[in-house]
């Protein structure tokens, strides 16, 4: 779960710059003297970025709560196993995901100002990496700590209403349910969020 959110997170918010750079070419001309963009443009820029966003987080979200719900309908011990392995892995992919991405900021840094090695198939390769570097440490790395916290609340809540309804044939049926829903949205955060050209 965890290595699926940091690349459904990572590709809703590549797909957002994408966009975003596909209306700057199309619409945004800086031969005005100006050299810089209107408000107007400036805003429609943000908006596109914040619309894919929030498209690549609601399927994120949804498929969260729904396989948090599956795993606490299945087995509250299962469910246990599940909090302890996505605190455990988060905290290292968090950590892994936010040194990369800065590692691959400094980078370019260091090419730019220490080297004064700008438009040198070098700096070219640290674009490349600055580029993958700031979903890392600006997107799913500190998204991860928010999706663990959610998991935790709502399937903590689900366990207890298992342990009610335990026995009960309607719990593997529910628990297989929120399993198929959120594989559903699982899909959905890669496949809807893909670039299509």
């Amino acid at each position: 779960m965890i290595y699926w959110f940091s690349g459904a997170s990572t590709q809703a918010v590549a797909t957002g710059a994408y966009r975003a750079v596909e209306f700057i070419k199309k619409n945004i001309k800086l031969d005005n003297g100006s050299g810089k963009a209107s408000i107007e443009d400036s805003k429609k820029v943000v908006a596109i970025c914040t619309e894919y966003a929030q498209k690549g987080m609601w399927n994120i979200f949804l498929a969260v709560f729904f396989l948090a719900l599956a795993f606490a309908f299945y087995d509250p011990y299962f469910f246990i196993g599940y909090l302890i392995a996505i605190a455990l892995f988060g905290l290292f992919q968090a950590l892994f995901m936010a040194n990369a991405g800065g590692a691959w900021d400094n980078a370019k840094k260091v090419v730019e100002v220490n080297l004064k090695a700008k438009n040198t198939p070098l700096h070219a390769a640290t674009v490349v990496g600055d580029t993958v570097g700031d979903p890392f440490k600006d997107t799913s790395s500190v998204a991860l700590n928010p999706v663990i916290k959610f998991t935790t609340l709502f399937g903590l809540l689900a366990v207890e209403l298992a342990l009610s309804l335990k026995g009960q044939p309607i719990l593997g049926w529910a628990a297989l349910g929120c399993f198929l829903v959120a594989n559903f949205f699982v899909y959905r955060s890669f496949y809807n969020m893909r670039i299509k050209n």
